[in-house]
């Protein structure tokens, strides 16, 4: 994949939450890495559930409490039809881009794409992408 990936920050798996609030704000997930390796996203919606709304303080919490784990990724070789295919299938609107030993190499946002491909494509694709899930999402 050459094109439309890109990152803006990262966050350690041991900064605080706080920190992640700050940026949270100008991208709407952020990756978290564990030494050089992919570990996790978060989002804002992950702070209010597994942090807020179970009566925890996350001021001083690490992100990797929070943040969600289990991770749809596409590697940078794979082409920008694959990547489509997994935010549909999988409902994300943004995909981490790893290399083959899970070190993330950017981030490919549907935002991104849709500045790139044909206007019908897109409309297509962000209306798989916006349907509502099938099953609970946590």
């Amino acid at each position: 994949m050459r094109l439309l990936v890109r990152i803006v920050v990262l966050l350690a798996a041991l900064a605080a939450i706080a920190a992640a609030g700050m940026y949270l704000h100008l991208r709407r997930s952020l990756p978290v890495l564990e030494g050089d390796q992919l570990a996790g996203m978060i989002t804002d919606r992950d702070i209010v559930v597994r942090a807020i709304a179970q009566g925890k303080d996350p001021r001083g919490m690490p992100v990797r409490e929070v943040a969600s784990r289990e991770l749809v990724t596409v590697n940078a070789d794979d082409d920008l039809s694959n990547a489509l295919e997994k935010m549909e299938s999988q409902q994300v609107r943004r995909l981490p881009v790893v290399d083959e030993e899970n070190r993330l190499v950017g981030v490919l946002a549907q935002a991104d794409v849709a500045l790139e491909v044909k206007e019908k494509a897109v409309g297509e694709m962000v209306e798989e992408i916006s349907k509502s899930p099938t099953g609970p999402r946590l």
